[in-house]
This record gives structure tokens, C-alpha cells and sequence, in this order.
């Protein structure tokens, strides 16, 4: 059990409780939840009846597995709608994948990790980690440097003491010293890249949205494979990525987003 959730009563261990099902990512049975729980058996048992009496799990009686529930689905729902950019950015990020021709990703930064928002694939779509919902590392992916380069120096110290710095690929920045160079090279040139960082052959240029102020709440990322493209062949793609970045940017300067 996490500090936090201990500090967080019932709740924080519900929502740790939830926390394991999603990750497992598919229907999973009360001995998974208890071989990887800290709880006792007959408290982990009350949490997910109580999750399963409230909507937020939903629990098959045949293969006696637990799942998300649809209240969490239609939280969820309303989370994105009402906390996310991509609604706002949708359109952007539609025709700049047109115009690219390759995948675009939308992310924002959740508690020092990248979670990507929006996705449009293209034509010819790519195999690769990032799907919308998804959680990824922020030190080696593009929209992750991208949004890191534009945080203030104390949340950017924040956001670093979360990172893993875990060797992905040869070309994973693995210190801080290393990446904070690079959100320096970042901050001047306004994009960033992912060199192969995390997955073998997948490469993107990536741009901030920022606001007003310069602080970034979001990423817009063109991804492809080296298979069909260089970095070089991605500067193309810059001038129509910065201007789908400033767009959404300006659509959404109003909004009032979360801290």
C-alpha cells in the first residue's frame, strides 16, 4: 500500500484497488488483486464489493473476474470532456494528420508522466505503444520533453524526481543532467524529438501548446517509423505542427484547466 493511499483513508485504498484493475488491463480474479495487494484478504474483499456495489467495478459471476465499471467509464468520459484538452483540439489534430500523413498524437502531462489524450493514425498505421488513455514516460518521448521544456523551474523539479530514467534504448537519456541539456536545446529550438528514445524505430517531432504565459498544457507530436522516414524528413512537417500547436492554443486560452 502507498503512503499516500494510507494517508488517503478508505478512499485512497479504493482508488489504489482500482488503480490494479486497470492496469492489469483486462477482467481479473480476486487471487491476481490479492497476490499483488498490500491489503489483508477480508479488507480487499469489503473495498471491491463496495466498488462493485457503487458502479465503479463490475464483477461476472461466471468467470468471477472483476472489470472497470460503467460509472467509471462515464466519469471518465466526463473527465475528458471537462479536464482535457482533446475535445478543443480535435479538429487541429485531425487535419494535421491529414497533412502529415503519418500518426499525430495529443498529450498532456499527468502527475509527471505522459497521457496521451487524442490519437489520429494514419493512412498506413504504424505499430507502436501510444493509444489514447495510455500513460507513458515523459523523459524519452517527444511530447513528454516538449511539455518538461516549458514548466516552471519548480514544477520542473517536480516532474523530474518522477521520472524512472530507465534504459528503454540505446538512445534513452538515462540522467537528468543529460535531459535537462536537451530541454535547454528544446526551450530554444520550440520542438522536440524522440530519437528512438523509447521504442526501437519509432521516431516523432513534437510541439508545445502554450499558453500566454509560455507555460505548456499540452504536446501535438508527428510520429512515424524509420522504416518509411528520417528526422530529417519530419522538419517538413514542423511549420504545419507548430501552427496546429499555436491553434489549439489559442481555442483554448480561456479555459480554465485543472493545477
Amino acid at each position: 500500500m502507498t503512503k499516500r493511499a494510507t494517508a488517503d483513508g478508505t478512499v485512497g485504498k479504493a482508488l489504489e484497488v482500482l488503480d490494479k484493475v486497470a492496469e492489469v488491463g483486462r477482467p481479473v480474479r480476486f487471487s491476481e488483486l490479492l497476490a499483488g495487494s498490500s491489503h489483508p484478504k477480508a479488507t480487499l474483499y469489503r473495498l471491491l464489493q463496495t466498488l462493485v456495489s457503487q458502479g465503479m467495478l463490475a464483477y461476472d459471476d461466471q468467470q468471477q473476474t472483476y472489470s472497470l465499471g460503467i460509472r467509471l467509464v462515464r466519469l471518465a468520459h466526463a473527465a475528458w470532456r471537462q479536464s482535457s484538452i482533446a475535445p478543443i483540439a480535435r479538429p487541429f489534430v485531425s487535419a494535421l494528420a491529414d497533412v502529415a500523413g503519418e500518426t499525430v498524437h495529443l498529450a498532456q502531462l499527468d502527475s509527471g508522466q505522459v497521457l496521451y489524450v487524442d490519437k489520429r493514425n494514419a493512412a498506413d498505421p504504424i505499430d507502436m505503444f501510444s493509444q489514447a488513455g495510455k500513460v507513458g514516460p515523459a523523459y524519452c518521448t517527444g511530447v513528454g520533453k516538449a511539455m518538461m521544456a516549458f514548466q516552471d523551474p519548480g514544477e520542473l523539479d517536480h516532474i523530474l524526481k518522477k521520472q524512472s530514467f530507465y534504459r528503454y534504448t540505446p538512445a534513452t537519456l538515462v540522467t537528468e543532467a543529460a535531459l535537462k541539456a536537451e530541454l535547454e536545446d528544446i526551450r530554444s529550438e520550440g520542438v522536440a524529438y524522440d530519437r528512438e528514445e523509447h521504442e526501437p524505430g519509432i521516431i516523432c517531432i513534437a510541439a508545445p501548446i502554450l499558453t500566454s504565459k509560455g507555460r505548456a498544457i499540452g504536446a501535438l507530436s508527428v510520429t512515424t517509423s524509420t522504416r518509411r522516414k528520417s528526422l530529417e524528413d519530419l522538419e517538413e512537417v514542423r511549420p504545419a505542427l507548430q501552427e496546429a500547436a499555436s491553434k489549439i492554443a489559442a481555442s483554448v486560452e480561456d479555459w480554465q484547466f485543472p493545477a
